[in-house]
């Protein structure tokens, strides 16, 4: 109403909207703001600005999130060109399309395309952020599950227990991104065979996701899940 429909300021305002609506799982809802956002950016800022960038890679995370693989690449793609044109190889908005674009590839099983994406992702947080910032935590958790996915757990464990230790430190132990590093902790272990190990930090991380995101949402139930087939591999089938 102040500024127009058509102001940057409110696409900024739907893009929000719209990652709340994603993280809540309301893809539907998320989708139609996201865009509107995207189109409006376009139209004010030019297509080579980094806040379409930003628009691009929330849309496809949002794909990503539906396993709309083949819709996410491109926008990824175009996301990360346009924010190493404006704002340089090593900025951290690079990071994040970087790391977006490895875990569509580590989501597909295409872990070799995804590897130096992770690495180059990590090295820039690192490089321009420190060695202790959250962001440095998501990378880290990241490379350690694609090598958990290939079988390569002693590359793996290291780098998820420092994750995990820099996610408690900067966010506190109640965090939703703790409880992604002890999901990933515990597959670990469980694919190790080490089933005690692995139902104590599911437990937990099932218990923070609650909490912070009430008891309905998917990464509820994706907690659950996990827990659920950890007791199936034990034939532990009326807990499961």
């Amino acid at each position: 109403k102040a500024l127009d429909p058509n102001n940057p300021v409110v696409a900024t305002s739907l893009n929000n909207l719209a990652n709340l609506y994603d993280d809540q799982g309301r893809y539907a809802d998320a989708e139609p703001l996201f865009k509107r956002a995207l189109g409006i950016r376009e139209k004010a800022l030019g297509p080579d600005h980094p806040g379409v960038a930003q628009s691009l890679n929330n849309l496809a995370i949002l794909y990503k999130h539906q396993e709309r693989y083949a819709d996410a690449e491109p926008l990824v793609k175009r996301s990360l060109a346009i924010f190493e044109k404006a704002l340089g190889p090593d900025h951290p908005d690079v990071a994040r399309s970087l790391n977006t674009l490895a875990n569509l590839y580590d989501d597909q099983g295409r872990y070799a395309d995804a590897e130096p994406l992770y690495k180059r992702s990590l090295a820039i947080f690192e490089k321009t952020l420190g060695p202790d910032h959250s962001d440095v935590a998501g990378a880290l958790n990241n490379l350690a599950a694609l090598y958990t996915n290939q079988g390569r757990y002693a590359d793996a464990e290291p780098l998820i227990k420092r994750s995990l230790a820099i996610f408690e430190k900067a966010l506190g132990p109640d965090h939703p991104a703790v409880a992604h590093a002890l999901h990933t902790l515990a597959d670990l272990y469980e694919k190790q065979g080490r089933y005690a190990d692995a139902e104590r930090l599911y437990k937990r991380a099932l218990a923070i996701r609650e909490k912070a995101l009430g008891p309905d949402h998917p990464g509820v139930a994706g907690a659950l899940n996990n827990l659920a087939i950890l007791y199936k591999h034990q034939e532990r089938y009326a807990d499961a």
